[in-house]
């Protein structure tokens, strides 16, 4: 809408010089002071097009509330977030379906998702985690663009590992990269951990990706089409989750099953052994839950 604005603005000047009032020739045609005839439409529609910058601005202000919300009821439970993030049309959504199943529209087109999809996902050791899907990024994102898709952007900020996904079987995925990490630097996600992911292999020259894994070893090649490299992937953004800060040992009297259920949502579970007087697990926790633990810690010598 603001992109239109000012070329609005350049057609309906141009109207009016093709057909304004000249005052010349009388009859009910001309005079002097007319306007053209572009000029009511022009600014009929620089009202609504106004009025839609103005709803859509307190329409992403309240997503953002929603989402802040979100975001702290999440950190609140120690939930990790994964976001994943890359050029647009790089298969980011393809990807969060194949890990999550989440059924997001997947489409060949240029910011086919404007909005921010979050998703749980559970690791292999049962802790719960979060896969957000984000907007495309394009080459030299205009500044008020980039505020515009700064409230979806927020996701990535706010997340403790970023997924960054980059066309393989594009001609150019070497300019994706530099773009996607100077709009993340942009929105303050620079400092984040980055996991590189190159997608599409199957669609990609043998040669061509010969020449990514020399020039990015440490990325994952996987095809969110077919499937290949995801178990990979997933084992790698599971191993890339930050760890609970506090290890202890605790014996869980049975008819307390919620904070053992707890424990393998939010915490770390080590080793489970299910004794006469209860559950006794050794457990990597957030600090908040290893308070509500401290009446059945686990001393030396019990």
């Amino acid at each position: 809408m603001q992109y239109l604005l000012p070329r609005l603005r350049g057609w309906g000047e141009a109207l009016s010089r093709q057909s304004g009032g000249s005052g010349r020739g009388g009859g009910a045609g001309g005079g002097v002071g007319l306007r053209g005839p572009g000029e009511t439409k022009l600014e009929t529609d620089r009202r609504r097009i106004n009025t839609r910058i103005a709803k859509l601005k307190r329409e992403l202000s309240s997503m953002r509330t929603i989402r802040d919300t979100k975001r702290a009821t999440r950190r609140r439970n120690s939930v990790p977030a994964v976001a994943i993030a890359g050029y647009t049309n790089a298969g980011k959504s393809s990807l969060l379906n194949r890990l999550t199943g989440a059924g997001v529209l997947v489409e060949d087109a240029l910011f086919a998702t404007l909005d921010t999809t979050t998703r749980r996902a559970t690791s292999a050791d049962g802790r719960v985690y979060t896969l957000s899907d984000t907007v495309g990024f394009v080459r030299h994102l205009p500044h008020h663009l980039v505020e515009a898709f700064r409230s979806t952007l927020e996701e990535v900020a706010q997340a403790d590992l970023v997924v960054h996904v980059v066309d393989g079987a594009h001609p150019d995925p070497y300019e994706q990269v530099r773009t996607v990490r100077e709009v993340l630097s942009d929105v303050g996600a620079d400092k984040l951990p980055e996991l590189l992911v190159v997608n599409k292999v199957d669609a990609a020259d043998e040669e061509t990706i010969l020449r990514l894994k020399r020039e990015w070893p440490d990325a994952l090649f996987v095809s969110a089409h077919s499937g290949a490299g995801m178990a990979e992937l997933k084992a790698a953004v599971e191993a890339r989750l930050p760890r609970p800060a506090v290890e202890i040992e605790v014996l869980v009297p049975y008819d307390r099953g919620d904070l053992v259920t707890r424990m393998h949502v939010r915490g770390e579970v080590m080793h489970v052994d299910h004794e006469d007087s209860g559950t006794r697990l050794r457990v990597r926790v957030d600090a908040e839950l290893a308070g509500d633990l401290m009446p059945y810690l686990v001393t030396a010598g019990d």
